[in-house]
């Protein structure tokens, strides 16, 4: 797939998420099927699989499974093996970096956020107001510093693993692509039944993480070719 067509669908899947947030009540009313009235509250957000198992287990095995890519990168960059192929050692620091920069990223952002959790608005028993993400905050609110989702990013990152099978297997690639990020907003859908996050809060993360892995590709990419130009041209002007 080319540069070109990642752009393209990038572009369209951002206006995408979008017109979802901004002109439709999607977020809201998928809230409100997870919302209990009689309870008063989301009856998943203290339960086991959502709050214990996959907010917490799930997320330090997550870390863990991070820390086994970032050492091996880490060390490879101190004292290069010889038996990595240069192809292997770049799909690496690709994984590596992917790892760190997406869920950084994604926290960033979260932090800069304005827009609140379900759990935090009035209509879910909280007591702050819903806006959209093109709407101005009413004047003195508090930011909510909930989107975009930052449990679906520390799974993620596991999308940069697809380009260890290329470019010899693409649709084992593209396998690994799918079910990662099929992975990650489940993630996020754990969250969203705890009252934690909107659907489009899952789906921005989602949307970022293939745009840092994409643009960390790209950039390895490039500095592979700058890399070997000039062995190219040497070997050009022997002839």
């Amino acid at each position: 797939m080319t540069y070109k067509r990642v752009l393209l669908m990038l572009a369209g899947s951002a206006l995408a998420i979008l017109w979802l947030g901004a002109f439709t009540d999607v977020d809201l009313w998928l809230a409100r099927t997870m919302y209990s009235q009689a309870a008063r509250g989301f009856p998943l957000r203290h339960a086991w699989l959502t709050e214990t198992f996959s907010h917490v287990y799930l997320k330090n095995l997550l870390v863990m499974l991070a820390s086994c890519v970032l050492i091996p990168a880490a060390f490879d960059c101190w004292r290069p093996r010889a038996s990595s192929t240069p192809a292997f050692r770049q799909r690496l620091r690709v994984v590596a970096l992917s790892a760190i920069l997406v869920p950084l990223a994604i926290s960033l952002l979260k932090q800069a956020s304005r827009s609140h959790c379900p759990w935090d608005l009035a209509e879910f028993g909280g007591a702050e107001s819903y806006i959209r993400l093109l709407q101005a905050a009413l004047p003195g609110a508090p930011a909510g510093h909930c989107m975009p989702a930052g449990h679906a990013a520390s799974g993620l990152w596991l999308i940069s693993l697809a380009g260890l099978c290329l470019p010899r297997r693409p649709r084992t690639a593209a396998a690994v692509f799918v079910v990662a990020l099929a992975f990650g907003f489940w993630l996020g859908w754990m969250q969203q039944l705890r009252g934690a996050h909107f659907l489009t809060h899952t789906l921005w993360s989602m949307w970022l993480a293939c745009a840092i892995v994409a643009l960390i590709q790209a950039l390895s990419s490039l500095e592979g070719v700058l890399l070997r130009k000039p062995a190219t041209e040497v070997g050009e002007r022997a002839l």
